[in-house]
Formats: structure tokens, sequence, C-alpha cells
């Protein structure tokens, strides 16, 4: 049978150093009226029986857990590790720690995980939104008790709160016209849902270069999905049946583009040459996959770093009225999967 074991408290440290409770309580919180060498005694103490304070009762008490909720899509992402990793180099440098949860791209899951994260009384939460979120009144438990929020990447038009972003109209822009440079003719775009300002701006950037060049647009090229692998193989089947098939794709997102490419390759369709593809995000199978992958590089370890600072700078306003937003530069990365042979 396993043994359990005891959770010490300040009252077995004094009991066992014949002083008060009291005293145990100001000397771990390195009170004043403690001497330093009785401080360093009580802390030995504790230390020695395995005390551990109750974070719990303290918040409790103080009214801050010292937590930041984190609330995304899918973390299995890597754009979503490289944020979380972001936010929490800055949270704990500041003494906090971060609660993550994940939608799953699922509006009611979302709207759950808000709820929760507001029972378990977060100082503030950071959040990029689900695929499905076309509603966002599930925030206001946040906003109407002016609790720090801040939007990040995926974020809405209709709450006034910190919002961190990229320019996706002009990265779309600059990847879809490097394909028209490569002399492609019939651009295929794999877009995400039109609702989240992240695939509606790269579909406008999309557009816009093809309109600058006088190039037609076929609405039969442009496909929706949540740009999962399995939908990345599906789109690329549907677009490489047409009876006039697309010479380049360029996908809102890197995992849809190296599934593109996959499936090219099995079917024995050369890419760049007669597929030439383009994804976004920057993953790190992008450099991995055979042709490697142009792509936008996304900066997604600085957008979570920024949030979290802004996030922390709110906490202690008793009146939050930020609603600014900060907008990123990416990089365009050339790769092996979009340069033609002129030759």
């Amino acid at each position: 049978m396993k043994k359990q074991v005891k959770h010490v408290t300040i009252y077995d440290i004094a009991e066992k150093m014949k002083i008060s409770p009291a005293t145990v309580s100001r000397a771990l919180k390195d009170h004043y009226s403690i001497s330093k060498e009785t401080t360093k005694a009580v802390k030995k103490t504790a230390r020695n029986m395995g005390y551990l304070p109750n974070t719990l009762a303290s918040s409790l008490r103080s009214n801050k857990t010292n937590t930041i909720g984190v609330l995304v899509s899918r973390v299995n992402r890597p754009f979503i590790s490289s944020l979380i990793s972001g936010i929490e180099e800055v949270a704990n440098l500041e003494g906090y720690n971060i609660f993550i949860s994940q939608s799953l791209d699922l509006e009611e899951k979302e709207i759950g995980n808000v709820k929760a994260m507001f029972s378990s009384r977060v100082d503030g939460l950071i959040v990029s939104l689900a695929m499905e979120t076309t509603k966002f009144d599930h925030f206001e438990i946040f906003t109407d008790r002016n609790i720090p929020l801040v939007f990040v990447d995926r974020v809405p038009d209709e709450i006034e709160a910190e919002k961190i972003v990229i320019d996706n109209f002009a990265a779309a822009f600059e990847a879809t016209e490097h394909l028209i440079e490569q002399g492609c003719k019939r651009i295929a775009h794999f877009g995400g849902a039109q609702h989240i300002n992240v695939y509606h701006d790269r579909k406008k950037g999309y557009l816009a270069a093809l309109q600058k060049h006088d190039l037609p647009v076929d609405e039969k090229l442009i496909t929706y999905s949540n740009l999962g692998k399995d939908e990345g193989f599906s789109m690329t089947q549907q677009l490489l049946e047409l009876e006039n098939p697309p010479d380049a794709i360029f996908s809102a997102n890197d995992t849809a583009a190296i599934s593109a490419i996959q499936f090219a390759r099995e079917k024995g369709i050369h890419v760049p040459n007669e597929l030439a593809v383009v994804g976004f995000n920057d993953d790190y199978l992008a450099s991995i996959i055979s042709p490697s992958l142009t792509t936008v590089a996304h900066p997604a370890f600085e957008m979570g770093k920024i949030a979290a600072s802004h996030l922390l700078e709110q906490k202690d306003k008793s009146d939050l009225v930020a609603s600014k937003t900060t907008v990123l530069k990416t990089r365009f990365v050339i790769r092996e999967s979009s340069v033609r042979d002129h030759r």
C-alpha cells in the first residue's frame, strides 16, 4: 500500500521550532519584523520538512493568482507553440505562470474555456480566436471587470482590446506577386474562414496582386477549409482535376501547402516547374520537405513576448481603455517550391 505523504503546514513548522505560526508566516515572507537569523532558520526548517506554500489560499487573500490564461486554437501547431514560448518567457521573468487551453477551432469549446479561465481567477487572458468563432460576447466577463485581455494573430474587430498582428495583406501580396514573377498565370488560393481577419486579409492580398498584374480571378481556383493536412490533399486533388488546372498555389498556411507538395509529388507533377507552391508561417517542416517550401516567416515568438508584456502592463490599471494594435513585420523566405527553372 502506498504511503500517504502528509501536507506540511506553517503550524507543523511552528511546533517543531517552538515558535508561533505568525512568526513562521512572517519569516517565510521576509517580513521586516523578523530577524535575519530567525528568517534563515525558519526557511531551512521549512525546506527540510518539505513545506510548500498554499498558493490558492494566498491568491484568494490577495485577489491575484499570478497566472496568465492563454487560449489558442491547437497547441500542436508550430506557430502556436512558438507563440506560447514567447508568452511564457516574459511571464516567467515577471513571476507569472501560464494556464494554456486549446479551442480546437470550435466556438463552443472556446466559450467554455473562457469561462473556465475566469473561474480559475487568471490575472489576464491572451487569446488567438478559434476558426469557428463569429460572436464575442463570451469575453465580456473579462472586459466588464477590467481584467486585461490581449488578442494575438486572429483578432476580433468588434472588441476594444490590445491586439498583436502582422500585415497579412502585404505578406500575401508579396507571396502572390513572387509567383507571378516566376511566370505563373493561374494561381490558386487555399483560404481559411473568411470571417477571421488573417484569412480575409491574406485573400485580399492575393486578389490585389492578381489585379495589379492584370490576371483574371477564377473562383474555381479559390478554396476554403480549416487548412489541415487532409484538407490540403483534398483541395490539391480538386484543383488538379479541373479542366484548366492551376500552375501555382498560394496557401494561407504551411500545413496545407506541404500537403499540396506531397500530393503533387505522388502524382508525378513537378514542383515548382509544373506547380509552384507558397505557404505561410514558416513552420519547421517548411525547410525539411522536399522540395523545401517558400513561405512567409511569421514572428510568432516575438508576438507572444509582446502580448505578454502588454498584458502585464495593464494588470494594475483600474480603468482599461487599451485598444492599441501592434503590427509586426514578416519576412518572405524563398525556397525551392516556387523558383522555376527559366533556362
